[in-house]
């Protein structure tokens, strides 16, 4: 059976933390409005949706024809959550508010998930870690891609809703932010191995 809590807090760091989807809701809301964001959050889900299962279905993959991959799978997991929680750390600012290509639109969203390099670790990392090792049905794989997705909109769809009130909170809290979210994804890549 999963390990939930491990699951739920490597989801939540990564999915709500400044990210390309994020960051484009965001600053798209604070230039178009957020109703008319709305169509973009709408495609990041459905291009989420795509990559998580066909991340999914690549890890199923991965694990019916080598199936000692598991172990090469979570050590590579856990050192990318490493690698994002000193990234996390790090920051000193949230990238992107300033960029000037704005492009709010149902198909951007989708799109921009095949280019987006923390959706696919992301998914790949999720699916291999917490996913595939304990569910394999098609039924299973769908429903989590489907959650996942799920909460990829309400991560957008939130930092499009708090756009500048959210951006002024965490300049003023970032270290104290990143520090809380780099311990979530250390924990997180501890805990695949307990």
């Amino acid at each position: 059976m999963i390990n939930l809590a491990p699951f739920l807090s490597y989801v939540f760091v990564t999915s709500f933390t400044p990210g390309p989807n994020n960051i484009m809701s965001m600053t798209n809301a604070n230039r178009d409005g957020f109703k008319k964001t709305l169509r973009f959050d709408f495609g990041v889900s459905i291009g989420f949706f795509i990559i998580m299962l066909a991340c999914s279905y690549f890890n199923l993959l991965l694990f019916k024809l080598i199936p000692r991959i598991r172990t090469i799978m979570s050590i590579i997991g856990a050192a990318y959550m490493v690698y994002l929680a000193y990234k996390i750390y790090t920051s000193k600012t949230v990238e992107g508010n300033s960029n000037n290509t704005h492009i709010n639109s149902l198909f951007t969203g989708v799109m921009i998930q095949f280019v987006n390099p923390k959706a696919i670790l992301y998914g790949l990392t999720v699916a291999s870690n917490f996913i595939v090792p304990y569910y394999k049905t098609h039924t299973a794989l769908i429903l989590f891609s489907l959650l996942l997705a799920s909460i990829a909109f309400a991560s957008t769809v939130c930092w499009a809703l708090f756009g500048a009130l959210f951006q002024k909170f965490l300049s003023k809290y970032m270290k104290a932010f990143n520090t809380i979210m780099s311990l979530l994804l250390l924990y997180c890549a501890i805990a695949l191995f307990i």
